[in-house]
């Protein structure tokens, strides 16, 4: 069993169009008693409506949904139900499911391989604001990442800080609340860090930040 410091049960949304699997999943997910299955959905329209209505802490997302597919779920969470974290569990771990996952704001990514405890001590860790990818993901993201050269660049304190909060997940909007500072001036952090680090995209940082340990390993699932 996961445990939550806070003693609040973490509601969640399973959006899974195969019946079977998605009622395996609450099942299993029921056994957890941190956790609190709120909802459900089988399609992409369905999955932003009830993740609309409900305001779960996480949405458990699988890519491969009727409609427009899991991308524009996360996508719409981004929009409409920012306080929801979207986490998902898919069977692929091709990198351009991955970087759009990670790109549209998803929190985390595991592969339907992963355990119970891997699946619950997930959830937990995404509603704490934590990113969590799947030991698998990671390393495929890495030898991505590796393909390339990229020297270390040093950043400031401050570029530092708004790196990890990339990393963790955070919107501008976010992060310039999290850091005192204005939307503009985040907007101008981000852009230089990603100068900085020769990369073109929030995901990309973010590895770099998991790549350089400035986030905590444990948003990793082992």
């Amino acid at each position: 069993m996961t445990e939550n410091s806070s003693n609040i049960r973490t509601t969640v949304v399973v959006v899974e169009d195969h019946a079977l699997v998605r009622d395996g999943v609450k099942k299993l997910l029921e056994t957890d008693l941190n956790l609190e299955v709120i909802g459900e959905a089988s399609e992409t329209d369905e999955a932003i409506e009830v993740i609309k209505a409900l305001k779960p802490n996480v949405a458990l997302i699988d890519l491969q949904l009727p409609g427009a597919g899991g991308v524009a779920v996360i996508e719409a969470i981004q929009k409409d139900s920012a306080d929801t974290k979207a986490l998902v569990v898919s069977a692929y771990d091709d990198y351009a499911y991955i970087t759009a996952a990670l790109d549209a704001g998803a929190s985390g990514y595991l592969l339907k391989t992963a355990n119970k405890n891997e699946l619950c001590s997930a959830i937990v860790s995404v509603a704490n604001g934590n990113t969590v990818l799947d030991k698998e993901v990671t390393a495929r993201l890495n030898r991505r990442w590796h393909h390339e050269e990229h020297p270390f660049i040093e950043l400031t304190s401050r570029e530092a800080d708004v790196l990890c909060a990339i990393a963790k997940g955070l919107s501008n909007k976010q992060i310039a609340s999290k850091l005192s500072l204005g939307t503009r001036t985040v907007e101008g952090y981000v852009s230089n860090v990603l100068s900085k680090l020769g990369v073109s995209s929030r995901t990309e940082a973010a590895i770099w930040a998991l790549d350089h340990h400035l986030i905590d390993s444990g948003t990793i699932v082992d």
